[in-house]
């Protein structure tokens, strides 16, 4: 009876310790399944999942250093893959930031600063010769200069044919030096007095070239010349203006263009 007993323990032993020995080589390789594992870093998996059957593999199937076949190239995948899709590429990086600086052509054209518009200043006014005639000046080269003048300027030349004897001309004088009146002579016109009061035939032969009508002349005369040398209007056939500020005013503007 005892002997029995005895050998009951021994066989229950023996199945105890190869029942351990089964057990053991799988514990061992979960444990180091998941130290692999969190290794790795987090995963979505549970711990052990890279090795799915080396809890279900007997003792048999273990290789002798308690590793699964093939558990270090799985060991190994997760931690690349994870770092390939964590990390951005370098091209992606670049694309994404803002550049640093604006280009040189983008800082020229920000600092460049609007030029102010161009503005002809207008020409300054002609010389315009006080009251009175002066029988000694040479009309002719006189009445050259105003012509050049004019061709460079573009404004008309008005003769003034007259003796300093002449009422009436004493009376255009002093409208001619009135403010308007200058203003007007002095923006579109160079004015020549010509004397033919006087015994100059000089002059009075200048007179009958721009007034070339002839008979008893009513002083003044008063003949608008265009830059191009030909007579625009002549008072000795239409008439003079009446010699106030209005009338000569007005008559400066009707043939100033």
């Amino acid at each position: 009876m005892l002997r029995s007993v005895r050998a009951d323990l021994r066989t229950a032993s023996a199945r105890s310790a190869r029942a351990r020995g089964r057990r053991l080589p799988a514990v061992a390789a979960a444990v180091l399944a998941a130290g692999l594992t969190a290794a790795c870093g987090p995963s979505s998996q549970p711990a052990g999942a890279a090795f799915p059957s080396a809890a279900r593999q007997s003792a048999g199937s273990l290789p002798a250093d308690g590793l699964p076949a093939g558990a270090e190239s799985a060991s190994g995948s997760p931690e690349v893959s994870a770092t390939a899709s964590t990390a951005p590429s370098a091209s992606a990086s670049a694309s994404a930031q803002p550049s640093a600086a604006p280009s040189k052509s983008a800082s020229a054209a920000a600092s460049r600063k609007p030029s102010a518009p161009r503005t002809s200043a207008p020409p300054a006014p002609a010389r315009v010769p006080g009251p009175g005639y002066d029988a000694s000046a040479d009309a002719q080269k006189q009445v050259d200069a105003a012509l050049r003048a004019a061709k460079a300027d573009g404004r008309m030349v008005l003769l003034d044919f007259g003796a300093n004897w002449c009422g009436n001309c004493k009376a255009a004088d002093k409208v001619f030096a009135q403010p308007q009146t200058t203003a007007l002579l002095g923006a579109s016109y160079h004015l020549v007095k010509v004397d033919i009061g006087g015994s100059s035939s000089a002059n009075s032969a200048l007179l009958g070239k721009y007034s070339p009508s002839g008979g008893t002349y009513r002083m003044p005369v008063l003949v608008v010349v265009s830059p191009s040398g030909s007579v625009r209007t002549d008072t000795h056939v239409t008439g003079n203006p009446p010699l106030t500020a209005d009338g000569i005013n007005a008559f400066l503007r009707q043939w100033a263009s």
